[in-house]
C-alpha cells in the first residue's frame, strides 16, 4: 500500500462507473440522482484515463456506457470507501 502503480510497474484497468453511482443507505432501493450526466461523466473518464496515460502508467479501458464483462481477482483483505461528501 506504499507504492504507487508507477512505483511497481503496474498497469490500470479503467472501468467506467461514473452514471452507475447509486445510494442505498437508508433505504430499500439504490436512488440515483447523485449520479453524473452520461455526458459530463464520459468527458471525466476520458479526462481521468488521459492523465494516466501522462504519467506513463499503461491503461486498458473500455467503451463507455456499454455493457462489458469483468473479471476481478480482489488481492488482499483492505476495502477502501471514499466520499468526499459524506462521513462514514
Amino acid at each position: 500500500m506504499n507504492l504507487s502503480v508507477q512505483d511497481v510497474g503496474g498497469k490500470v484497468l479503467a472501468v467506467s462507473q461514473f452514471t452507475l453511482l447509486g445510494d442505498a443507505r437508508g433505504q430499500n432501493r439504490p436512488g440515483f440522482t447523485l449520479a453524473e450526466r452520461p455526458e459530463r461523466a464520459n468527458e471525466l473518464y476520458e479526462v481521468c484515463c488521459a492523465e494516466m496515460r501522462k504519467l506513463g502508467v499503461p491503461v486498458e479501458n473500455g467503451v463507455f456506457r456499454t455493457h462489458m464483462m469483468v473479471t476481478l481477482t480482489n488481492d488482499g483483505p483492505v476495502t477502501i470507501l471514499l466520499d468526499s461528501r459524506k462521513a462514514f
